[in-house]
């Protein structure tokens, strides 16, 4: 058990821009899924509330989990990071062979009436693995080529597993992300632009081998030659857009919804909420998710400064990842990207995605109180008065 004065330390080391940046999209996530289902749900289950009811049950195991993540101390984490990342792998191969179809792409797992989805697990797994790795190999990656593409091997594996089920978009997510943080370490100039010529052409060569993937791309450039094909999803999205003009119609009174727009509140929840707020309510959702992330960079930076390797790699793996699916969920929901199924995190409806989110917070949390504790350390070693406390 944890003291009082232990958790009063553990608090005043959060982020306080970082936590309020949270809670703000997590609430208007719910707000949004709450909206956005509330037709569909009333045709499909005969109630308007099944998925705000079941939003409010993910979102209640994701604090579950929050809390447990911001529990376990930074050296199991950085333990646990391979073994992790081997977890994500061994589900990736599950899904493939025990998983459920939907919409021609085999990426949950049916468990109690729930649905799991290993790729989001993966997400959080590979990050920590590239952190304890660049934790290890600093000097290295910066002097030895060999040292840079070692831990690129991991990345095909994944990508292939991704590919089969199929997930571009989670392909292309978690790619970017290990691209960014290696980057970000200080790998050489020359490997670096190699491996993303590499990258940009392989993701090119995907693109255009897979009819169902050429013809999201093609729709993407011109959905209205294509609206009630392959444009569909994409036109009304922006039709959405287009009704919100500034100030929006009102929450609960977008007509998107009505079943016009599929995936309204999972995939495309963006639209719906630009829909009924408008050009201030999207800027604000976009306000929020650059508040976040800046945040998680300034914590990147100032572990960096007191030389705490893993807890800057790790904070900085998140702010690529959820900036870049942020970026990537409402490109596509705006027409600035191709079709993608990636969810908005905190916001959309899905379990997975929201648990995984809210573990990533709590493992944030966690990195926050570690680095404080370390401050706190240094100051009595030197003398010097502190009114912070450890933190077990």
């Amino acid at each position: 058990m944890l003291r009082a004065a232990n958790w009063s330390g553990f608090w005043q080391a959060q982020d306080r821009w970082f936590l309020v940046s949270v809670i703000a999209l997590v609430a208007l996530g719910f707000a949004m899924v709450a909206s956005a289902s509330s037709d569909y749900s009333a045709h499909h289950h005969g109630t308007i509330y099944y998925f705000s009811i079941r939003h409010a049950i993910y979102l209640s195991i994701g604090l579950v989990g929050l809390s447990i993540a911001a529990a376990i101390p930074l050296k199991d984490w950085y333990e646990l990071s391979f073994p992790l990342f081997i977890a994500g792998v061994v589900l990736l191969v599950a899904v493939l062979f025990v998983g459920t179809s939907v919409n021609g792409s085999q990426r949950w797992i049916r468990l109690a009436g729930f649905s799991l989805q290993p790729s989001e697990f993966m997400k959080v797994g590979m990050v920590l693995f590239i952190a304890r790795y660049i934790t290890k190999f600093q000097q290295d990656l910066s002097t030895r080529t060999l040292y840079f593409f070692r831990p690129l091997l991991a990345v095909p594996l994944v990508a292939l597993l991704l590919l089969a089920e199929p997930d571009y978009g989670a392909t292309v997510l978690i790619s970017a992300t290990v691209i960014g943080m290696l980057f970000l370490s200080g790998a050489p100039l020359l490997p670096f632009i190699t491996l993303m010529v590499a990258v940009l052409g392989s993701a090119y060569f995907l693109a255009i081998s897979s009819p169902y993937r050429l013809a999201r791309l093609t729709g993407f450039a011109d959905p209205w030659a294509n609206q009630f094909d392959s444009g569909y999803q994409l036109t009304q999205s922006l039709i959405a857009f287009g009704r919100g003009h500034l100030t929006g119609v009102g929450y609960g009174n977008s007509v998107q919804k009505l079943m016009f727009l599929p995936e309204a509140h999972t995939d495309f929840v963006f639209a719906i909420w630009a829909e009924e707020t408008g050009f201030f309510g999207a800027a604000l959702v976009i306000a929020l998710f650059t508040l976040l992330v800046s945040r998680l960079f300034i914590i990147s930076r100032k572990a960096l400064k007191r030389n705490q390797p893993f807890i800057a790699w790790t904070a900085a793996g998140f702010g690529f990842l959820i900036s870049g699916q942020a970026f990537i969920n409402m490109g596509v929901a705006s027409g600035l990207l191709p079709t993608k199924g990636l969810t908005l995190p905190f916001i959309s409806y899905g379990g997975s995605s929201l648990l995984v989110s809210l573990v990533m917070v709590g493992i944030v949390m966690r990195l926050c109180a570690a680095m404080n504790q370390s401050a706190t350390r240094v100051k009595r070693r030197q003398g010097k008065p502190s009114e912070d406390v450890d933190i077990i």
